[in-house]
């Protein structure tokens, strides 16, 4: 999951700059996404996931980790892409229930990156996601995804790059 994981806090890290809607609104009158969701931080993320993906790649070569799914390349950047397209359909959705920006939203907060990315898996790679992610594997994702979710925002509190601890 480390090329789902990375996207989010390296474009909080890495972003600014032109927000990905433009500043344009939806029908009610609200922002798509909000500045939050900068094209800068979008590439750095996708970029960040893919790297840490292809470094997976390159140790299950060099060395023996046959314990963990194996990474393509396809995987990698489904999984990279989808994180990130998970948490801008989480924030389109939060501003249409009138959430602003750094407003909990439990459970979308923290699952929004592994439905996405699982949903890219499921419609462009369905046969990677059946082999390589079992029920064991899927159960630690749920479990593990709102911890590293909490520790990195406060992290990124602690580091001035988030407004807020979660």
């Amino acid at each position: 999951m480390l090329p789902a994981y990375l996207p989010n806090p390296v474009a909080a890290l890495c972003g600014g700059g032109a927000p990905i809607d433009a500043g344009r609104q939806y029908r009610d009158g609200r922002r798509f996404f909000g500045d939050g969701k900068t094209w800068r931080g979008l590439f750095a993320g996708i970029m960040a996931g893919v790297a840490v993906g292809v470094l997976q790649i390159w140790a299950s070569g060099a060395y023996d980790i046959s314990m963990l799914p194996q990474q393509t390349f396809l995987s990698v950047a489904l999984l990279s892409v989808g994180a990130l397209l998970g948490d801008l359909a989480k924030s389109f959705f939060k501003r249409r229930l009138g959430k602003e920006r750094g407003a909990k939203w439990p459970i979308a907060d923290q699952y929004d990156l592994v439905a996405g990315a699982f949903l890219l898996l499921l419609v462009f790679s369905p046969a990677w996601l059946f082999s390589e992610v079992t029920l064991l594997s899927f159960i630690c994702i749920l479990i593990l995804t709102p911890l590293l979710h909490r520790a990195t925002n406060i992290i990124g509190y602690v580091l001035k790059v988030k407004e807020v601890p979660w």
